[in-house]
This record gives structure tokens, sequence and C-alpha cells, in this order.
């Protein structure tokens, strides 16, 4: 069994902060800048609320073992009736405090996974990303669910560092001053240690930080190759799932079974690598929590019982004592969640870094595309000199240089491998790769149709209106467009909302791009292979549509099926050579073969197309 690569070491902590900061300042002094504001301004005014909350309650910790002590019972009494009130204080000071803290994290999460979304959708970078070496693995769980720890752990462990900054200089004071100096004596030397107890509180805490540091620092490393295991393990699982028809025809359930099973054995491994290191840290955590119960009154009882404080004082000193070293105490009690907070940001950090590296990728690229008419007011579309490469340089279209008008029928032809797809997404600007010169006309005008129709979720409508809303084309002009495309009995179903890429066949999908044409009328259209699902009959009738109903608009379009070739004017081919494809004109335009029917022409079975075909014949 092949053992997965490595995940990369995560990034030096000052240059994780740096990287993190950076990400932060964009939401903090960006387009929602003052909404973020507000609202971290609303969570730290709640924050010293608490904290003041919680030095009335040390003070009130002081005041009530004194009235245990002397046996007061109205003072008892009185104690409890304050304690009710900070009671109430504090759960609605922590309630509103909590619902701030959400919507903070709620509305950087937003606008975080808004960012990435339009960066990732911004000139098919969701596209070119699948030929970049090293990019960002697995971008949609980055965004949909790294965002969201990486957002709201940040928030949390910010609050919950600053309480304990806050809480420290609130509380140091008070055991200060409680303490006292310690006499220590060894042999003839004596002296005092002023405020004793904050030097104990501050050994402690450092002792427990140090330890916490050197056994969890493995769980750094663990958790970003825990994160990035399960990622592809999802993966795994969506895939099997959109290609469940494929899988189950082929009967290839078994070795994906296998396939799912590695990836799972993954996650193990890295998990159980993660449960070591946190059982190795959960010794330390566990020693260190109980120890801190006694260990503050063990080390104030020398004055205890020397009559020098009270019971109260004591108690008082104990509380003081465990707020600053749970201030102190931070680092350890959060290390575990650092760790995981890191790798979840690390790898939003990385597809930042990644779309960054596409937009250098694109500005780095030679081939530069003009968009608009050329200087002397014509719309064509022209190659200058065009060299396409692979993304790791190897040569793929050595020499194009065309000129198409518009309004022309083309049709561009090649062996497979020859780079003609690939030339279709340079015109699209998705393959920045190569050099040269392409003049494109406005995108708004363009279209492309690949072989395989994008049909998004939602309804039937929205589907045929694609990329538009539905409300842009009136009902009757969609039920027309069916119809002329032989899709009439799916016009009662075009408000129903389903799967309709699975739902269609490949052949209705692909007459349901045509009628798409029909609403969106551009003046220019790209096909990949775009009838190749199609029967002759119905190919015919959809090729039509460009004399018919779409006789202004230029057509160029990729295909090796028969009788292709008299719906277009001429024919360019792609021919393969030693230093790569070279685009020739091969041939001028056929005559239409005589005999077509005239009209539409809908899906119909093998015993009714020949006896269409016998008709034609006739």
């Amino acid at each position: 069994m092949a053992t997965p690569d490595p995940a990369p070491e995560a990034a030096p902590p000052e240059r994780f902060l740096r990287r993190f900061g950076r990400l932060s300042a964009l939401y903090f002094n960006g387009e929602e800048k003052w909404q973020a504001r507000r609202l971290a301004t609303g969570v730290l005014l709640l924050t010293l609320l608490q904290i003041a909350i919680q030095v009335r309650f040390n003070i009130w910790n002081r005041d009530f073992f004194n009235a245990l002590e002397l046996r007061d019972r109205s003072a008892f009494f009185g104690q409890m009736g304050l304690f009710l009130v900070l009671t109430v204080a504090s759960m609605v000071t922590a309630v509103f405090q909590l619902y701030v803290r959400q919507l903070l994290q709620l509305h950087w999460r937003r606008w975080l996974v808004f960012r990435l979304q339009r960066r990732w959708l911004t000139d098919g970078r969701h596209y070119q990303m699948n030929f970049l070496e090293g990019a960002a693995d697995n971008p949609d769980q980055r965004i949909s669910e790294n965002t969201r720890w990486a957002t709201a752990m940040a928030v949390d462990m910010a609050v919950g560092l600053v309480t304990s900054v806050l809480m420290l200089v609130s509380f140091v004071g008070i055991l200060w001053t409680l303490s006292g100096p310690l006499h220590v004596a060894f042999g003839a030397t004596e002296f005092d240690i002023p405020g004793y107890m904050v030097w104990a509180a501050l050994l402690y805490a450092f002792i427990g930080s140090f330890l916490t540091w050197r056994i969890g620092r493995p769980m750094v490393e663990a958790n970003i190759r825990r994160n990035e295991a399960e990622s592809d393990h999802r993966f795994a699982l969506v895939r099997l799932r959109e290609s469940s028809e494929g899988i189950a025809l082929i009967r290839g359930e078994a070795d994906e079974e296998r396939g799912l099973q590695h990836a799972f054995d993954h996650v193990i491994r890295v998990m159980k690598e993660l449960m070591r290191s946190e059982r190795n840290l959960m010794w330390l955590t566990s020693a260190y929590g109980m120890l801190l119960t006694v260990f503050p009154i063990l080390v104030a009882s020398p004055r205890y019982f020397a009559g020098a404080i009270t019971l109260g004082v004591l108690m008082q000193i104990a509380s003081a004592f465990g707020q600053v070293t749970t201030s102190l105490n931070w680092f350890v009690d959060n290390f575990p969640r650092i760790a995981d907070w890191r790798s979840h940001v690390e790898r939003v950090v990385e597809l930042e870094d990644t779309l960054e590296a596409e937009e250098l990728v694109e500005a780095e690229s030679h081939i530069a595309i003009h968009e608009g008419p050329t200087e002397d007011g014509r719309e064509v579309l022209a190659f200058r000199d065009l060299q396409i490469a692979q993304s790791d340089g190897a040569i793929l279209i050595g020499d194009a240089t065309a000129e198409i008008a518009a309004g022309e029928k083309v049709l561009i032809v090649g062996e497979s491998g020859t780079g003609k797809s690939t030339l279709f997404r340079a015109i699209a600007g998705l393959w920045p790769w190569g050099r040269g010169e392409i003049r494109i006309p406005p995108r708004a005008q363009m279209m492309f149709m690949p072989q395989r129709p994008y049909l998004p979720l939602g309804t039937l409508s929205a589907a045929l209106a694609y990329p538009a809303p539905p409300k842009r084309f009136p009902h009757a002009a969609q039920e027309d467009a069916l119809r002329r495309c032989g899709l009439e009995h799916l016009i009662p179903r075009l408000e129903e909302e389903d799967r309709w890429d699975r739902i269609l066949s490949l052949g209705e999908q692909q007459r349901l791009a045509f009628a798409r044409l029909l609403l969106h009328r551009p003046r220019w259209v790209f096909m990949d292979e775009a009838t190749a699902a199609l029967d002759e009959a119905n190919q015919d009738a959809m090729m039509r549509l460009f004399r018919e109903e779409l006789a202004e608009s230029a057509l160029v379009s990729i295909g090796h099926r028969p009788g292709l070739d008299a719906y277009h004017d001429r024919t360019l081919s792609l021919v393969r050579g030693a230093e790569g494809a070279k685009l020739t004109a091969r041939r001028r335009r056929a005559a239409p073969p005589a005999g077509r029917a005239a009209g539409p022409v809908v899906a119909v079975g093998q015993g009714a197309l020949r006896r269409l075909l016998r008709g034609a014949r006739g």
C-alpha cells in the first residue's frame, strides 16, 4: 500500500502569526471594518464587566468565609443575598458576551468565505488550480470547513487571552497585597520575600507552560496532517457519490471500497499519532490541575497558622492565586486548541497564497488577450503567432495564426491530444500558459458549449436560463425554446427543482444547451463536441438552428461527427508536429447533404429513425 505524501511542515510561529495578522487586518480594515470593530468593542466591554464581577466575587469570598469563622448569622445571610445579585449579573453578562462574540465569529466567517469564493471563482481560477503544481488541495472544504474553525476559534482564543491578561492585572495586585512578605532564614542569613504568593504563582505557571510546550509540540503538525487526511477522505466520498452511475455500471464498488478504506486508514494513522500527543499532554494537565487546588493553601498556610491572616483571607488568597495562575496558564489550558486552530488557519492561508500565486501566473503569462473590435472596427476572433503550452511548459500548440470573422461558421478538427479543447480554454481566458496574442469579441457576446453542459442546482427553468436568472426570459420564450429543440415533454416541469444533471440523459442535456442558446442568442458560439451524444437526425436538427434561428451568430466548433462540416463555411485543422500542433486551413466548406428534413427533430427510436431516413431518401 502506498504511503501518502507527508503534509507540509507547519510554518514557524512568527511567520504564522504574521500571515494570520495579515488575514485579520483585511477584515478589520476592509469594507466591513466598522461593523467588525463595533462587535469587537462590544465583546471587549462585556469582558471587562465580567472581570469586574469576578473581582467583586473575590472580595465576597473573603467576607463570606469571615462571616462563617465569626459565626455571624446576619453577615452570612447578607453575603448570600450579595451572592445572588452577583450571580445574576454574571449570568446576564455572560449571555450577552456569548451572543456578541458569536455575531463577530459569524460575520468574520461570512466575510472570509465570500472573499475566498469570489477570488476562487474569478477568471476561472477554480479551473486553473487543477493544473498548478503545489496548489492548495480541496479548496471547497477549506472554504466551507476550515474558515469556520479558523474564525470561530480565533475569536474564542482572543477573548480568552484578553480575559486572562486583564484578570492577571486585576488579581496580581490583590494577591500581592494579601500574601504579604515571607520570612526566610538560612542559617545566619535571613530575608523577606515580598508578595511571595505572586512569585509562587509565576513559578508554578512557568513550569507548567514550559512542560506543555515541550510535550505538546508534535500536536501542531499532527493536526495539520489530520485535517488533510479528513479532507481527502471526504473528497473521496463526494467523488464516489458524484460518479455513482459509472461505478455501478462497471461494478467498481470493490475497488472503490479499497480506496475508501485506504483513505480512512490514513485518517486513523494520523488520529492515533494525535491521540498519543494528547495522551502525553493529559498526564501533565491532569496533575497540574489537581495540584492547583491545594498548592496555594499549602504555600499560604504558614501565615495562617502564625495567626497573621484569617480563614477568609486565606480563602481569598487561594481564590486570587487560582485566578492569577489560570491567567498565566492560558497557554497550558489552550495548547490543544491552539494546535487545532493553527492547522485550520494554515489551510485557509495556503488557499489565499495559492490564489495569489495564480494571479502571478496570469500576470506573467505571455498570452495577451485583447477584447473588442480590431483597429479598423471589425469584430473578429484572431490568433497571432499563438503558442499554447501545458502548465509544466511542454508545447501543446506550436503555431496558430488565423482569423474568424463575425457570422462565420468554422469547424476545427485534429487528432486527439493536439490541443483543440485547450485552444478553447485559452480563448475563454482559462488557460494562461503560452505566448502570442488572441483577439476576442466582447465576452458578453460569447457562449461556450462543452460536451457535458453544466446544469446548476435548482429548477429546470434556472438550468435553461443559466447563467442569467430565469425571470429574465418570459415563460412562453422558454417553452418555445424547449419545443424547438424537441424537449416539449419537459415544459410541464420547468418550475420543478431537482438534480437535472442526473435526471436528463446526456443527449437531452445537450439539446437543453441548444435551447439555452435560443434564449441568449449570443453573437459568438463555441462548441466542443456539443453534439457527441446526439444521433444524426437530432444533430442535424440542432445544427440547422445556426441557419434558421442563429444565422447571424458566428460558430466555432470542435467535432468529429460525420456531417458536421456541412454546417460550417470552412475547416481548420490542428496537425501534430515535433514542436507542437500547427493550425492550418484544411479545405473549403463541403456541400450540404441533400434532402435533409426541415424543422425540429426530436429524439426517436431506431425504427422511427430508419423510417425517417427512408422518407428522406425517397
